[in-house]
This record gives C-alpha cells, sequence and structure tokens, in this order.
C-alpha cells in the first residue's frame, strides 16, 4: 500500500511563495494521478491541483496562474509551489492519489484513494 506524505508548510505573508512537497513511499505505476486538495476550517475539502502519469497538469480556476504542481518520478516526490500567496489560501493542504489517468472528476476528491496527513500552510494579511 502506498503512503504518502506531505511537507513544507508553514507560515507566509500575503503575496509570499512556500512549496509543498509529497512523498511516496514506493513507485506509484500508470494509470495514475496525484493531486493536491486543500480544507479550512469549516469548509468543504476543495481541489487545487493534479498532474497525471504523462505529466499532464490540471487547475482549480482561482489557483490558476499562482499555484504550479511537478513531480519529480526519480525522487518520487509531487511538488506544489505557490506564489502571490492570499489569506484566503490558509487551509490544511493534502495530498493524494487514484489509480487512473482520466481528466474527468480529477479534482473531486470522491475518486482519491490514497491521502497524506496533511500539512498546515497559513498566509497573514
Amino acid at each position: 500500500q502506498v503512503q504518502l506524505q506531505e511537507s513544507g508548510g508553514g507560515s507566509a505573508p500575503s503575496g509570499g511563495s512556500l512549496r509543498l512537497s509529497c512523498a511516496a513511499s514506493e513507485i506509484i505505476y500508470a494509470p495514475v494521478s496525484i493531486a493536491w486538495f486543500r480544507q479550512a476550517p469549516g469548509k468543504e475539502r476543495e481541489g487545487v491541483a493534479v498532474i497525471f502519469d504523462d505529466d499532464d497538469t490540471a487547475y482549480a480556476g482561482s489557483m490558476k496562474g499562482r499555484f504550479t504542481i511537478s513531480q519529480d518520478k526519480v525522487k518520487k516526490t509531487v511538488y506544489l509551489q505557490m506564489n502571490s500567496l492570499k489569506p484566503e489560501d490558509t487551509a490544511t493542504y493534502y495530498c493524494a492519489r487514484r489509480p487512473s489517468r482520466a481528466h474527468a472528476g480529477s479534482l473531486d476528491p470522491v475518486a482519491y484513494t490514497t491521502w497524506g496527513q496533511g500539512t498546515q500552510v497559513t498566509v497573514s494579511s
């Protein structure tokens, strides 16, 4: 059973940057999608960005242009570079895996079967 571990969370000022990492415990074979989700207190978990095993990516609308998802398959790690952070980006960020490369539903948390423990991101105004 693949395990995922997030790191890189912390505090940043509005307009600042953070880079999150999601390390897998073993090689994840295709087909696969790895996505970042976030959940703020009192809100539903929402999709942020996803990367597919062919390196194609997709983003939620509000994150497009500010966040970049990438992967290093040798290191078995997926990254989320977050720039121009806003206070509303404050949340717990999770990475997750699903055994599919279908774009449909790729930012729907229901489709994901393996989750990390999450890392907290706090953006101050």
